[in-house]
């Protein structure tokens, strides 16, 4: 069964701004909604990485967002926690407040000390495929190769095999951005980039990893729609994770918990 997982975005940078919750009674609120319509994992983000914006905030701001976020979270709900954050200090702090899951855009490449905090919380980790280099060629070989060099990096910490989840960072390969958490694209567009991703995603099954992905409501969807704002791309996105899940996804993270939950079901019903 596919599993779903929830945003919540203590941000207020955040893109999408439908996804911003910063008091602590929205965040109960959201959570135990996610929570009673279904989904698994609620993931909870302190900083804004979409590569468009400039939107970095200092670490410590980052951890007192997420520790403040993972008590009214953990007040509120019995789901799991993950934490969206390519920071090791950031991370570590959310650990410690209580998540189980790292969920890292940068493959525990950006940060040293990423993978050994995974490992002495015994946390998962969801790694995404991330270069600090210019990356040219088939769409899938090089997010396949990039996700190979993360696995080691996760394994070599001493991570268990079974708490390696990947993603193909759909919304994260650009040709230009404003901080250090997106990779460089040469070759195609960032939105055929993403496009390609989604049509030959059963292929990132030669990793042998549950895949976890995040289309929803990013600038692909709008591009191919004409829709500048994120708040019109609904339909957009709940197509896209329709086509994921039938292309392999196990794990949809996503703004739209309840529209997602009856997409996944009903396609695993025909399936």
């Amino acid at each position: 069964m596919v599993r779903i997982m929830g945003i919540v975005n203590v941000s207020p940078e955040s893109f999408y701004k439908g996804s911003i919750k910063v008091r602590e009674d929205e965040i109960a609120s959201t959570v135990a909604s996610m929570e009673e319509y279904g989904a698994s994992i609620i993931d909870v983000g302190a900083m804004s990485t979409a590569p468009y914006l400039d939107t970095v905030v200092p670490v410590e701001e980052e951890m007192a967002r997420l520790k403040h976020a993972i008590r009214a979270i953990k007040d509120s709900c019995s789901l799991a926690i993950s934490v969206d954050t390519p920071r090791a200090r950031a991370a570590d702090a959310a650990l410690t407040a209580g998540a189980t899951i790292v969920n890292d855009v940068t493959g525990l490449k950006y940060d040293p000390d990423m993978a050994r905090v995974a490992k002495e919380h015994s946390a998962s980790v969801i790694v995404s495929a991330y270069s600090r280099h210019i990356v040219r060629g088939d769409a899938i070989a090089t997010t396949i190769s990039l996700l190979r060099e993360s696995i080691d990096i996760a394994l070599t910490a001493g991570i268990d095999e079974d708490k390696i989840i990947v993603d193909p960072a759909i919304g994260f390969f650009r040709e230009k951005g404003k901080h250090e958490f997106f990779t460089r694209l040469e070759g195609m567009t960032w939105f055929e980039r993403d496009l390609a991703i989604v049509r030959r995603l059963r292929e990132l099954k030669v990793l042998g990893r549950d895949v976890c992905v995040s289309p929803s409501r990013k600038s692909f969807i709008g591009k191919v729609l004409a829709l500048d704002k994120p708040e019109d791309r609904l339909y957009g996105s709940l197509a896209v994770e329709a086509i994921c899940i039938i292309n392999g996804a196990d794990i949809i993270r996503t703004h739209n918990v309840k529209e997602s939950i009856q997409v996944a079901r009903m396609v695993e019903a025909i399936l």
